[in-house]
């Protein structure tokens, strides 16, 4: 028996909600037991001025955890080069198509897949 008292083969509870903020072209946040995580998407008309006139996009993707996301307290960071971040940038191939899925996952889904 786990700390939370489920049986050694039992997972978490597992839910999606999808357009979870207001304010952003996309969003989800995804629970799976006590663990919670927010993505955001936002969609940008522009690109680094090397990829100006070629058919390509840009991408960037960021990851930050509150202070209090662990058991011990984690330092906030500031700036742009965030200490405790990640982040990743790079170009997006000519073409890329970002889609919204055709169905929508639910909490019931969620819990059996």
């Amino acid at each position: 028996m786990r700390i939370d008292k489920r049986e050694p083969g039992q997972l978490r509870p597992v839910s999606v909600t999808i357009d979870y903020l207001l304010t952003a072209e996309g969003s989800v946040l995804i629970e799976v037991g006590n663990t919670r995580v927010l993505c955001a998407a936002s969609i940008e008309e522009t690109v680094p001025s090397f990829l100006r006139n070629t058919g390509k996009g840009w991408v960037t993707a960021e990851y930050s955890m509150l202070p209090r996301a662990t058991a011990t307290r984690t330092a906030r960071s500031s700036g742009s080069a965030q200490r405790g971040a990640y982040n990743q940038e790079g170009a997006a191939p000519a073409g890329l198509q970002l889609t919204r899925p055709s169905s929508q996952l639910t909490k019931a889904d969620a819990h059996s897949r």
